[in-house]
């Protein structure tokens, strides 16, 4: 069968494209997870106490979450490229930074400007590969091997992590992204065409970019500092307060002003927002479960750093081959029954994780529950990715992404916040019952794995509501002007 003229993918600039592009998602959902099993060194090396110590991670979740919508935005009006470029060379600069950092101080200033890098990086990226790729076989196929990057970059993060902590050192996990920023800078010059800025820059909604970034900034450290401070003290629930106001202002901002920042029509976009509501459920879970899972592994069973990094390597074989599958599968039977059914086959992996022992074993107890539960995931992601983007304008591509990615970091931090607190409360329960410490320590993060499989079977139960997306059946966006134009051009066609 041969492949249709008008392919992009049928080209090697885009393929190229392609490969940047996940390149880019891969850095970013890399760094949220890398730095899990370096910590005790960072702690030994920097004299961390271990309340700031939850920083280096929290801190880039916190920005990179809170920045995302107004990343997406910037892009679709100052340009995808420029934006593009400007975040990789802000994560770059502050990953040198962070892994010469000589205090702690000066290592989680570089993780929370490193989150800001990302929310411009992944947005923008994400943006550039939908108006890139618009034929319904090229869109189904690249928003396949995009979404899959969620899942792989989780799972080969924490493996990445312990090699590099456990061999050269903890400051090679940062210093590792300084190439492949350079790279991605160099390959989007010369893969990518500038665009000129969308209209005029003074429509630019500043009153709601400063009302929704200070919301998203404000409710992301107040659950990440909610196990910690508790859920019920007067500081936690006045910072939700504060952020919820803020974002109730940012809401009302929206209707009224001409150029808004997120016009809520988007919306309207079929299976858009379900397709965000099912991310912020399954991812957390997805990255609670990596995280619990880990420590399980390490203070449980006594894994190194390396040891417990491979451990998901078989994760990676089950993304990468649910990821191909799903994206065959998803023009035939739509949406919907995949990703239902993907998160339906998560939910029992997780389950079958939160049954871990404190005597386990990796072939009986985790082996068989990582691999059903990549399974899956990679299901999850590449077809949440292209329900997301199916139908969305052109000139608010950035946005949709922004949005998506803002589901997914949300869904972090929340998964992570309360999950965590589940967690601590059966231990020190059990702990207070004399219980022995490995035991009551196992028993809480089989407590946090459960409730991570409940999110994800919720995030079922919305999918198999929401309305059931064909990619190739999809209206095709609007034309974009002559500026996009030229930058969806293959190499080979002619400039106007």
């Amino acid at each position: 069968m041969s492949v249709p003229s008008d392919s992009v993918l049928a080209t090697r600039r885009g393929v190229l494209t392609l490969g940047l592009l996940c390149t880019v998602q891969f850095l970013d959902i890399v760094d949220s997870s890398i730095m899990n099993v370096a910590l005790p060194s960072i702690r030994r090396d920097l004299g961390f106490s271990q309340q700031n110590l939850q920083w280096v991670l929290s801190g880039y979740v916190v920005t990179y979450g809170g920045f995302l919508l107004l990343g997406g935005r910037a892009a679709d009006v100052l340009g995808r490229r420029r934006v593009l470029v400007a975040g990789t060379t802000v994560f770059a600069v502050c990953s040198l930074a962070g892994g010469l950092a000589t205090h702690s101080g000066t290592l989680i200033a570089a993780r929370v400007a490193q989150g800001i890098g990302a929310a411009l990086m992944a947005p923008a990226g994400l943006s550039i590969l939908t108006t890139t790729f618009t034929t319904g076989r090229d869109r189904t196929r690249a928003l396949g091997v995009w979404g899959a990057m969620s899942g792989l970059g989780a799972a080969v993060g924490v493996f990445l992590g312990g090699v590099l902590s456990q061999g050269p050192g903890w400051r090679w996990v940062l210093f590792v992204n300084i190439p492949v920023c350079v790279l991605v800078g160099a390959a989007a010059f010369r893969l990518v065409s500038a665009e000129r800025a969308r209209g005029p820059r003074a429509g630019f909604d500043a009153g709601g970019a400063i009302l929704v970034t200070g919301g998203m900034l404000l409710g992301l450290y107040a659950l990440v500092k909610a196990p910690d401070a508790g859920w019920v003290t007067a500081h936690t629930i006045g910072e939700l307060a504060c952020a919820a106001v803020l974002l109730a202002a940012f809401a009302a901002n929206e209707r009224r002003v001409r150029d808004p920042l997120f016009p809520f029509t988007l919306f309207r976009v079929p299976g858009l927002a379900a397709a965000d509501a099912t991310q912020l459920l399954a991812f957390a879970g997805f990255l609670s479960m990596f995280f619990f899972l880990t420590l399980y592994m390490q203070n449980v069973l006594g894994y190194s750093p390396i040891r417990g990094g491979a451990a998901y390597l078989p994760v990676t074989a089950g993304i990468m081959l649910a990821a191909g599958v799903s994206t065959q599968l998803v023009g035939r039977l739509g949406t919907r029954p995949i990703i239902t059914g993907g998160a339906l086959i998560a939910a029992g992996g997780m389950y079958y994780l939160s049954r871990v022992p404190v005597h386990g074993s990796y072939l009986t107890d985790l082996l068989p529950g990582l691999l059903i539960m990549s399974v899956g995931l990679g299901a999850v992601f590449v077809t949440v990715t292209t329900a997301a983007n199916a139908g969305v304008p052109a000139d608010q591509a950035g946005l949709a992404a922004g949005l998506l990615n803002t589901s997914l970091q949300l869904g972090s931090a929340l998964g992570l916040a309360v999950f965590s607190a589940l967690a601590t409360a059966r231990t020190h329960h059990l702990l207070a019952g004399h219980t022995a410490p490995q035991q009551a320590l196992a028993s809480g993060l089989a407590r946090a794995l459960l409730a991570g499989s409940l999110s994800v079977l919720a995030a079922a139960l919305i999918a198999l509501r929401a309305p059931n997306i064909r990619p190739q059946a999809a209206h095709p966006a609007p034309a974009p002007d002559a500026g996009t134009r030229r930058l969806l051009r293959p190499a080979a066609e002619p400039a106007e």
